[in-house]
C-alpha cells in the first residue's frame, strides 16, 4: 500500500478546486494591466503630437516667409506669417548706442559717513541709502557694495547695471543704462552723500559712451522717411522686424529688404506635421490592428475597441478636410492607402504659386481662444483624450477600480486556498495515522503468526 503524504495531497486538492478562479483572475488581471499600459502610450503619442501642433501654431505658422537684405553687414532681419511680400529700402545713418559712464579710485568710507547716493536715468530718478550698503559688517562701505547696493535697489529695477573694474589697483564704478538710446543718458545725485572724498569720486565723470538713438531712413538718406528711436530693431512693417548693426557713410545706396515666400522653409514645416501625424497614425494602426494567424501577429491592445477606432477614423477624416475652400492634396500632401502621408515638393510649389496665403488659412492654430484650421481640430481631438478629465483619463480610472477588485478577489482567493489546504491537510493527518496504525496492526499479526 502506498504512502500518504498529507501535505502533497492537501495542496493538489487545494489548487484543484481553486485553480480555475486563479486562472481567470489572472488572466483578466494581465489584460487590465496590458490596456492601462496602451493607454499611457496612447497619452504620451497624442501629447507628443499637441506638442508639435502647438509648436507650428507659433507667430511663425506653416508658412514660411524669407526676410533678407541684398547688402550684408548692415542690417538684419526676420519675418512672420503677418508680413507680406515685396522689397523695401532702407538707409542706416546711426546706430543706437547705451550709455555708459565710469567713476575713478572710488574710496570705502565709513558707514556713518556714506549717505544717500541719488541716481538719474532718462526721466527716471531714485535714491540708494549707502548707509544700509554695508554687506560683509566691517563698517566700510566699498564700491563693490555701492554697486550691489545699486543693482539691489528695487526703485532701480533694471534702469541701469553698475559694476566695478579694477585698473592699476585702483576700483573703477562703471554705470550702464539698462536700455539703449538717447534717453538712457545717467547723472548722478551727490549732493545727500557724507563723504567728501566719496564726492569728489563721484562728481568725477568719465563718459565711456553716449547714449544714442538710432537713425535710419525708409528710402534714400534725406529724402526718405526719418526713423529715430532708441533701439536698434525696427518693427515698423507689420510682420518684419529688422535689426540695425552697422552705420552707412553718406552718400552709400540704400540697402533692399526683401520679403518673399520661402518654399524650402514651409516644406521643411510641413514636414513637421507629416513626421508628427504618421507617427501617431502608426500607432493607432498597431494598436487596432486584428489577429493574424498567417504571420503569427498578435492582435493589438484595442483591436476590438471601438473608442480608439473611432479615434484613428476621426484623426484621418479631420486630415482630408476643407478648409477656406483648401486642402493638404492643394499643396503636395498626400495619404496612402495606409494612413501615412507624404510631400511632393514640386506640387508644393505650385500650390503656393497659387494660393500662397490659403497654406496657413487650412493650418490654422492650436492657441487656446483661437482654436481654428487643422491644427486646432487636431488639437481639440488630442486635448479630449489626453486631458485630466479625458478619455484616457476616464478609462484609467476605470481600469485602477477593476484592478482594485481582481486584487481583492485574489486575496480572498488566497484565504479560501489556505482554509481548504488547512481543511485537507488534517484530514489527510488522520488518514495518514490511520494507515500508520493499520500498518502496525497488520505486522503484530503477520509475527503472531
Amino acid at each position: 500500500m502506498s504512502t500518504i503524504e498529507p501535505t502533497t495531497l492537501a495542496q493538489q486538492l487545494a489548487t484543484s478546486y481553486t485553480q480555475n478562479e486563479r486562472t481567470l483572475l489572472s488572466t483578466r488581471s494581465s489584460a487590465a494591466q496590458a490596456t492601462s499600459t496602451a493607454l499611457g502610450k496612447l497619452k504620451t503619442a497624442l501629447t507628443t503630437f499637441d506638442g508639435v501642433l502647438s509648436t507650428l501654431s507659433s507667430s511663425k505658422g506653416v508658412k514660411a516667409l524669407s526676410a533678407s537684405f541684398a547688402t550684408s553687414g548692415y542690417a538684419s532681419a526676420t519675418a512672420t506669417t503677418q508680413a507680406a511680400a515685396g522689397n523695401y529700402s532702407f538707409f542706416v545713418e546711426q546706430l543706437a548706442t547705451t550709455h555708459q559712464t565710469s567713476f575713478a579710485a572710488v574710496p570705502s568710507v565709513a558707514v556713518a559717513g556714506a549717505g544717500k547716493l541719488g541716481l538719474t536715468v532718462g526721466s527716471n530718478h531714485f535714491e540708494v541709502d549707502l548707509a544700509a550698503a554695508d554687506s560683509d559688517g566691517d563698517g566700510q562701505v566699498s564700491a563693490s557694495e555701492i554697486a550691489r547696493a545699486v543693482n539691489a535697489s528695487t526703485d532701480n529695477g533694471g534702469k541701469l547695471v553698475a559694476s566695478v573694474l579694477t585698473v592699476g589697483g585702483q576700483s573703477q564704478l562703471v554705470l550702464t543704462a539698462g536700455e539703449s538710446g538717447a534717453a538712457g543718458a545717467i547723472t548722478l545725485d551727490t549732493a545727500a552723500l557724507g563723504s567728501s572724498a566719496l564726492k569728489t569720486a563721484l562728481g568725477t565723470e568719465k563718459l565711456l559712451v553716449q547714449g544714442r538713438d538710432a537713425v535710419a531712413w525708409l528710402g534714400e538718406q534725406g529724402s526718405g522717411v526719418r526713423i529715430q528711436q532708441g533701439s536698434n530693431t525696427y518693427t515698423g512693417i507689420s510682420g518684419v522686424s529688422v535689426v540695425f548693426s552697422k552705420a552707412m557713410s553718406s552718400g552709400d545706396t540704400p540697402i533692399t529688404l526683401t520679403v518673399a515666400n520661402d518654399a524650402s522653409a514651409t516644406a521643411s514645416n510641413l514636414k513637421t506635421f507629416v513626421d508628427a501625424y504618421n507617427t501617431l497614425e502608426k500607432l493607432l494602426d498597431d494598436m487596432t490592428a486584428n489577429a493574424n494567424a498567417s504571420n503569427g501577429t498578435s492582435a493589438g491592445a484595442f483591436a476590438s475597441d471601438s473608442a480608439v477606432l473611432s479615434l484613428k477614423n476621426r484623426l484621418a477624416a479631420l486630415v482630408r478636410q476643407n478648409v477656406g475652400g483648401v486642402r493638404l492634396a492643394d499643396y503636395g500632401v498626400s495619404i496612402d492607402r495606409g494612413g501615412q502621408m507624404s510631400i511632393d515638393q514640386s506640387k508644393l510649389e505650385k500650390g503656393l504659386a497659387a494660393k500662397a496665403d490659403g497654406l496657413n488659412t487650412l493650418f490654422g492654430s492650436a492657441r487656446a481662444g483661437s482654436s481654428s484650421g487643422l491644427l486646432g481640430s487636431l488639437s481639440d481631438l488630442a486635448d479630449r483624450w489626453r486631458n485630466a478629465d479625458g478619455q484616457i483619463a476616464g478609462r484609467q480610472t476605470s481600469i485602477e477600480k477593476t484592478q482594485k477588485s481582481l486584487t481583492e478577489r485574489q486575496e480572498a482567493l488566497e484565504i479560501r486556498y489556505e482554509s481548504l489546504y488547512q481543511r485537507y491537510l488534517k484530514q489527510f493527518t488522520k488518514l495518514q495515522e490511520l494507515q500508520t496504525t493499520i500498518g502496525e496492526t497488520s505486522s503484530l499479526f503477520s509475527n503472531l503468526s
